[in-house]
């Protein structure tokens, strides 16, 4: 298997936090599906309305 780096991987931005993450070996069966960059943000995305990127 060939090694990629980081940059060469699918990216999305947090539904929570606005933030880019990057495609996980875990998540490759449910991609399309994955909305959130980690498990922080989604609990919070259930509690607390939806925050702004502030650019920071």
């Amino acid at each position: 298997m060939k090694m990629r780096r980081k940059s060469d991987l699918p990216t999305k931005l947090c539904a929570s936090c606005g933030r880019p993450f990057a495609w996980r070996k875990k998540w490759a069966r449910d991609w399309e599906s994955v909305r959130y960059c980690s498990e922080r943000c989604r609990r919070s995305a259930k509690t607390e309305p939806p925050r702004r990127n502030r650019g920071n």
